[in-house]
C-alpha cells in the first residue's frame, strides 16, 4: 500500500542518524572535559555578574572597532588597541585606521631620525598590527555582513 501512495508524498530532506556509540562517546568526552576544568567555570551567574555583563559589552567598544577580550578579563595591552590581536576593527572605521597607520609611519621615521631606539621597537609592533588589521579588512570587504544583535538582557522568567 505504501508503494501506491509513495509518489504523492512530499520530498523530505535526508535525516542524519548517528549510532548510539557515537552519541555516548561524545557525551563522555564532554563529561571528561568538564571534569578537567575548574568548577567555577560552570557556576550559575550571580545577579551582580548579570548586571556587570552589559557594562562589559559597552566597554569593549573602542574608536576603531570592538575588543574581543573575555568577560571579566583586564586589558593586557594597556589599551594599545591597534597593536592588539583582540581588536576586531569596524569596516566603517577603515579610513580612521589608515590615518592611524600613516601617523605611525611618520612617528617611526621621526624616532629613527632622533635615535629613539626604544620608541622604534614599540612603534613597529603597533604599525605591524595596524597593517594586519587593514589587510584583513581589505580581504574581507564585502564578504561578510555584520548583524548587530544588541546588548543581551535578562529574561523576565528568571
Amino acid at each position: 500500500m505504501a508503494e501506491v501512495f509513495r509518489h504523492f508524498q512530499y520530498p523530505t530532506p535526508p535525516l542524519a542518524v548517528y549510532p548510539a556509540e557515537t552519541i555516548e562517546a561524545y557525551r563522555a568526552f564532554i563529561a571528561r572535559r568538564r571534569a578537567s576544568r575548574p568548577g567555577e567555570q560552570y557556576r550559575i551567574p550571580t545577579e551582580e555578574a548579570w548586571d556587570a555583563f552589559p557594562a562589559h559589552v559597552e566597554k569593549r567598544k573602542v574608536s576603531i572597532g570592538t575588543c574581543a577580550r573575555a568577560f571579566g578579563s583586564p586589558c593586557i595591552h594597556e589599551h594599545a588597541c591597534v597593536g592588539c590581536s583582540l581588536l576586531r576593527p569596524d569596516p566603517a572605521q577603515r579610513a580612521r585606521l589608515a590615518e592611524i597607520r600613516d601617523n605611525l609611519i611618520a612617528r617611526n621615521a621621526e624616532a629613527e631620525t632622533e635615535g629613539w631606539l626604544g620608541e622604534i621597537e614599540g612603534l613597529q609592533v603597533t604599525l605591524a598590527g595596524a597593517e594586519e588589521k587593514l589587510r584583513r579588512l581589505d580581504q574581507g570587504h564585502g564578504q561578510h555582513t555584520a548583524l548587530n544583535l544588541g546588548v543581551p538582557t535578562m529574561r523576565g522568567d528568571r
